[in-house]
């Protein structure tokens, strides 16, 4: 999918495990440009240099900074606050805990997820 400058669209990935980083790059790098942060330090590091992607994966549970504080600081800057999130979790309640949040997340998926399921909400979401 390409963004209105023809160039692929770009996902931020944040995620701590590297089987499942592995899997999200197999599974997208033909079609989006994927940036990889292995935790939510990592992740707003890169957003404060000025980059803006065009959708966020993230990981719900990852050590010193996890997915829903990632998120919550994005929701609740300005600049990120419309960017499409789907977040990941191996949570077995975390349709519960997505409920408890003070802001809003596009789609959530259980790990392991659905390639094919993924792939759907991404092209829903950049649509």
């Amino acid at each position: 999918m390409e963004s209105k400058d023809g160039n692929k669209k770009i996902i931020l990935v944040v995620d701590d495990e590297p089987s499942i980083l592995k899997l999200l790059t197999f599974i997208l790098s033909s079609e989006y440009d994927l940036i990889i942060k292995r935790s939510g330090i990592e992740a707003i590091a890169w957003l404060e240099e000025g980059n803006d992607p065009d959708l966020i994966i993230s990981d719900l549970m990852m050590p010193y900074f996890d997915g829903s504080t990632l998120i919550k600081n994005l929701k609740i800057s300005g600049f990120y606050r419309n960017t499409p999130v789907i977040l990941l979790s191996g949570a077995e309640d975390l349709e519960e805990k997505v409920s408890e949040m003070s802001f809003k997340i596009d789609r959530f998926m259980e790990k392991p997820f659905n390639p094919a399921i993924l792939k759907s909400h991404i092209s829903e979401l950049l649509a």
